[in-house]
């Protein structure tokens, strides 16, 4: 049977946006999972590694649905640069980037709840730094404050500044949710955006998107609660 439900394991409102652009009605969950790097894993299998692991902590409280899962890891010279959650380690990261460039691998997950079937991709991103300055670098954070950003840089926002370049097949995917490839997963799933049969049977339980309706995966006796923490 068909999956008539599409869950997105993220609280981050900037992949909410971006998943809300396909027109594909979908709930909001918090995964709430550790997102720490494993000393033995490449940072491609970390990022591939906590995407799956978004949804399949969402597919507890959501079994009948197709659940994506997202994460991203900023990698330079064999270092992982995860999301700094501190000024001072974000001050660090952005130290050690400027006037380089940077590989972003963003994972993406497509799971079926009901088959426990994953399908899992990575899309790299190369992101040229410029050659900040300390007091580029402090007044950027100071009026952004993007700690739970990996990197240290929305680049959808004032971070955009930050860099020289842009190199990705995905535009979305340094944002946090690579549409195209997500796409390509979603139609293999017989979900087509551009074919209306194929959506009309998806329905929202909050009917809609808004961030004050986030399913989180400790409260397993009900679908609905506040989120309030951070995004994953």
């Amino acid at each position: 049977m068909p999956a008539s439900r599409i869950v997105l394991a993220s609280t981050s409102p900037f992949r909410r946006q971006l998943l809300d652009r396909l027109k594909i009605p979908f709930d909001v969950a918090d995964p709430r999972i550790d997102e720490g790097a494993r000393p033995d894993e490449s940072p491609e299998q970390t990022a591939l590694r906590l995407s799956e692991e978004k949804a399949r902590a969402v597919a507890k409280i959501h079994p009948d649905a197709l659940i994506i899962g997202s994460d991203q890891v900023a990698c330079l010279d064999g270092e992982i640069f995860g999301k700094p959650l501190t000024h001072q380690n974000a001050v660090r990261q952005l130290q050690k980037m400027r006037g380089r460039v940077v590989t972003f691998h963003t994972g993406v997950c497509l799971l079926n709840a009901q088959s426990g079937v994953a399908r899992v991709r990575n899309v790299p991103t190369r992101v040229g730094f410029r050659a900040l300055c300390d007091e580029e670098i402090e007044n950027y954070l100071r009026k952004e404050q993007p700690y739970d950003c990996a990197g240290s840089a929305k680049s959808e926002e004032l971070g955009i500044a930050l860099v020289t370049k842009i190199e990705s097949d995905d535009p979305t995917a340094l944002v946090g949710l690579p549409l195209i490839t997500l796409t390509e997963l979603l139609r293999e799933e017989g979900v087509n955006p551009l074919i209306r049969n194929q959506v009309s049977g998806i329905r929202s339980v909050s009917g809609g998107v808004a961030a004050d309706q986030v399913s989180d995966v400790r409260n397993q006796g009900s679908d609905q609660s506040a989120a309030t923490s951070p995004p994953e």
